[in-house]
Formats: structure tokens, sequence, C-alpha cells
């Protein structure tokens, strides 16, 4: 008589993040003991956002950056917008943990770590696909079909909304479905002006109020945003939304989470007797002890590269290419929104009106290009939309005016003109030369191969590029802006930087195509589920955290469906 093996958990999830706190919700909630591993270090919420409200005279250099070390350690990361010295202790050291990218077509990385990882340094917006969202591939034959479509996600983005909180105004747009919204928050004068400028002036372009996963009133335990500006350095009332403040400790509270920081996977142990995933291999970061753990399920969460990197590494006899890639699909069609510098213009409406608070949100135009079918005047696939910001000048912005003594300072005092500032982010094709592989001649610290990425814009993003270029001008035309400073001609976007990187192990009906199928589920490994950015198989032109968060549900659900029924 055979004894059954005992298994360490029902369920590993790795990744701390946006999804991997998905998962472990999901399936603590379903009864699963799940593991979560995370590469990097322990943090608590609240108590360990050291530089949340720090004051500038509290920090080196005054909050200004420390050169030598930013150059050195940091390299990359200090390249975001979220990055300052304040919140240094969340991110990725860059000189400890390398990766490889062609010099000619660089590619930024961008990576948190600690617990919670980019769910604690994200925008915050948050947008469903519409239903041509997941119908383009298959129109205009970029790429291969979505294996499903927008009616199959939408209860899922219902359920993954009303917990986490999402803000912002109904408006009934097939292009941008509407959200389980909490009430909006409220737009500035100027955004008023522009918006009733822009409905006589330009009627095809729509706007509405950012949609944000930041509480407008309080939620599920967590209190609502008061507006107290430094949102990347940690938010101890929970107000926006992260897997520290929402999803972990739901998960913990089941009482069915183990949580594992400084834990590096290393490659998961594929088990070709069963057909599955047999253990996940881990190294202790501080310590260098390896570890093994076993469970029934497997969930990658470690975001688009670090998911593909693990299963590039977990090679075997069945699969010498990489986990589940018998169809070679795995690390390949690499993806990024293409994102605009930003068009600034000045107006001088609505100078009686100031703003309370910072608001941590702005406006939005959604897509306007080829809605319906291909429009005549563009010279390339799929569309692309607007995010908005606006901020009055100030005494920061003006100091360097001439002037002297009394006059000056009181010239100071004064609020200058209203400024407008545009960002495109445009939508990238799937194409099989945007990898990525792994360098095994390079290993990291950890004696695991580097991650080398090959990304560059294609013919039709710098098509695009130059289409909103030319909307954006005249926006601010239509707009009213007094003065505007355009794009450049060409594109100078770096991949990575909008941090939207996703494909690499695409979703689809065919396995012989794409490595997951309708549910995230690896074609060839029954118990493996991938549900970060790299199951994504086109990239839209919306931010995608929403989806990530309501495919994760959706696999969950679907996995242990699939576990109690003796499936996997």
């Amino acid at each position: 008589m055979m004894t059954a093996t005992t298994l360490d958990f029902d369920a590993i999830v790795i990744g701390s993040g946006i999804t991997g706190g998905w998962a472990a919700k999901e399936l603590t909630e379903k009864g699963l003991k799940v593991l979560v591993l995370e590469r990097g270090r322990d943090i608590r919420a609240g108590v360990d956002y050291l530089g949340e409200h720090a004051p500038d005279w509290k920090a080196p250099y005054q909050g200004k950056a420390d050169r030598e070390l930013f150059a050195r350690d940091y390299p990359v990361q200090s390249q975001s917008y979220a990055f300052s010295d304040y919140n240094r202790q969340f991110w990725n050291n860059d000189r400890e943990n390398p990766y490889i990218s062609n010099p000619d077509k660089p590619f930024d990385w961008f990576r948190a770590d600690v617990v919670g990882g980019r769910s604690l340094l994200w925008g915050r917006q948050s947008y469903r696909w519409s239903e041509q969202d997941f119908k383009a591939n298959a129109q205009d034959k970029e790429g291969i079909p979505w294996p499903i479509g927008y009616r199959d996600l939408a209860p899922w983005y219902s359920h993954v909304e009303k917990f986490a909180g999402i803000s912002g105004q109904a408006e009934g747009w097939p292009e941008l479905p509407d959200s389980e919204f909490l009430p909006p928050m409220t737009s500035f004068a100027l955004e008023r002006t522009i918006k009733e400028r822009l409905s006589r002036k330009a009627p095809d372009l729509r706007m509405t109020i950012g949609r944000a996963a930041i509480l407008t009133q309080d939620h599920n335990g967590r209190r609502a945003c008061h507006y107290c500006g430094p949102c990347h350095r940690g938010c101890s009332t929970g107000s926006y939304f992260s897997s520290q403040s929402a999803t972990l400790p739901a998960a913990r509270a089941t009482g069915n989470l183990t949580l594992k920081p400084d834990a590096v996977v290393e490659r998961l142990v594929y088990d070709k007797d069963s057909g599955k995933i047999s253990a996940v291999q881990v190294i202790d970061s501080r310590s260098g002890e390896r570890q093994s753990f076993s469970a029934r399920l497997f969930f990658l969460c470690a975001s688009t590269v670090g998911s593909t990197q693990i299963m590039l590494n977990s090679t075997s006899e069945t699969f010498p290419a990489g986990l589940a890639n018998h169809s070679g699909a795995l690390g390949k069609h690499l993806m990024d929104h293409l994102e605009s510098p930003p068009i600034i213009g000045t107006f001088l409406d609505d100078m009686d009106r100031y703003y309370f608070g910072t608001r941590p949100n702005g406006s939005y135009i959604p897509r306007f290009r080829n809605l319906g079918g291909q429009d005549e005047d563009a010279d390339f696939l799929r569309g692309y939309g607007f995010q908005a910001n606006v901020l009055r000048m100030d005494w920061k912005m003006l100091f360097n005016r001439k002037g002297f003594g009394a006059s000056l300072k009181d010239t100071l005092r004064k609020p200058g003109m209203w400024i407008w500032a545009l960002k495109g982010f445009g939508e990238c094709l799937p194409r099989s030369d945007n990898q990525i592989v792994l360098q095994r001649n390079k290993p990291d610290r950890f004696g695991i191969p580097q991650v080398n990425i090959d990304f560059a814009w294609g013919a039709n993003e710098q098509a695009m590029w130059q289409d909103i270029n030319r909307h954006a001008t005249r926006i601010m035309k239509a707009a009213g802006a007094v003065f505007y400073q355009g794009m450049v001609d060409k594109p100078n976007a770096i991949g990575g930087g909008a941090v939207h990187e996703m494909g690499t192990a695409r979703m689809g009906d065919n396995p012989s195509e794409s490595v997951l199928n309708a549910y995230n589920q690896a074609h060839d490994v029954a118990n493996l589920f991938v549900t970060d950015g790299a199951c994504m198989t086109s990239s839209s032109c919306v931010n995608p955290s929403l989806t990530y968060m309501a495919l994760t549900a959706r696999a969950c659900d679907y996995a242990t469906t699939q576990l109690a029924a003796g499936a996997i």
C-alpha cells in the first residue's frame, strides 16, 4: 500500500505585488493553505514607510538626490518619477541585482524589493479593457487571438473593483467601460473649462476624471484619501490600493497564509511522471540557504520579467527551452506602452481659482483613434489615450524672474498661470523579436542567469508617435492654451518607461503558439498558473493593473474548482 505524499502547502504564490496579493487573498479565502514567496525584504504597512511624511530638513541633502549613490546603486530605478531618497528602501538595488539591456536599445526594468512589490509604487490609474481591445488581434491579424473577451472578464472586474475601491465617473462609453465606482474626485475649475471647450471645438474627444484605485470614502476598513500628497512614499491610511493595505491583510485574516520574504525563487521543479510541478527551489537572500517547498498549485506573480526569468531557468529533459515552452513563445512578444513626454500648455483661465490639497489623480482622454474601424488619416493600427494633470505656477517655478527686495517677494507670493500637461499612452503591438532571454554565462549573485532584454519600438509605434504629437497640438489649441510646448519629432521613449511591461508568456487557445490557456493555466503543466503581466496577448492603451487583478481572481476561482474536481 502506497503512502500519500505530504505536501508543504496547498498552493504556492511567487510574488507579493498586485497579482500575488490577489492570488493570496482569493486562494486563502477558498480554504487553501498558501505560501507566498517574496524575494524582497519584509516591511510592515505604515510602520516602515519611513519617508512618508518626512520633511525636507530631515532628509539628507534636503531631499535632493545623492547623485553619486544613485548613479552607483540605482542607475535604472532612479529614472522613475516615483523614486526618491524618501522611498529608496522600497526599490531594487541595480548594482546588487543587475540585468542586461542593449545600450542602443535600452529597456528600463523598474523593480521593488520589499513585500508588496510595485503595488506600493504604482500610479493607481485603473481602467477596464473594452471589447475592442480583446478583439483587436483577431481583427487586424497582429498577434494571436485572445482566448477570452470582455464578457468573460466583466464579472471579475466587478469582483476586484468592489474590494479594491476604484473612484471615478460613470460615462457609458463603449471604448472605456465603466467600473464599480466609488464617488469621483472633484475636477479643478480649469479642467471643467477645458472639458467644455473640447466638447465644442473637438467633439470627437471625451474627457473624464481619472479612474483611480484611491478611496474617496472609507471602504473595507481603509480610510478615504486626505490628499496629503506623497503617495509613493507609502500610505499608512491604506487610502490607495496595495497588497500591503488590502489583499495581504485579507489573506492573513483567514489564518491560511504563510509569508516568506527574502526568498529568491531559483526554479520550479517539473516531475515528468505526474506532468506537474512538484516543488519550487528557493534561495534565502540573507543566508544563502537553499530550500524546497511543495504544493498542489503554483501561481507565478513575480512580474512580467521576473516570472519569465523563472520559467526560462526551470529547464528539464521535458522542457529544455524553459518550463511549459513547447510552443517556443516563452520570452517573446514583450510589450510596453508608448509613453510620450509631457506636452505642456499654460492657461490664463480661472485665475481667481486655486486648489486645495494635493489630489493624487488627473483627468483622462480615452482612445479616439481607429474606433469602429481604421480612420482614413491613420497610418497605424490600434490607438492611444491621454492622461493629463493640472498645476498652478508658484514661487518654486518663478523664483528666477527679475526683481529685488520686497516687490519681488510680493510678486512671488502670488500664484502664476495654470499649467495643463498631457501625456500620450499608446498601444504596442506584440512582436516576436521583442524578447527576454537568459544570459547563462552571466549569473547574478545567487548563481541565477541574468535576464537579457531586447526591445525596440516598431514602425507602427513610430507612426503612432507622430499622430500623438499632431493631436496633442490640436488638443492644446482647442483647450485654449496661450502657450504650449510640443513633443519631439522621433520617439525618445525608453522601453519599460511606462512601467507597463507585459507579454512573454501569452494566453491563447492554440498550445502551439501560446503558453497559457483561457484561464491563465499553462497548456503544458496543469498545476501552473501565470497571472501577472506576462500572460498578456496584446497591450491595449490603458493602464493594465486592473486587468491583471481580474485575471488573477478568475484564475484562482478556476484553479480551486479544478482542484476540487480532481482535474489538477
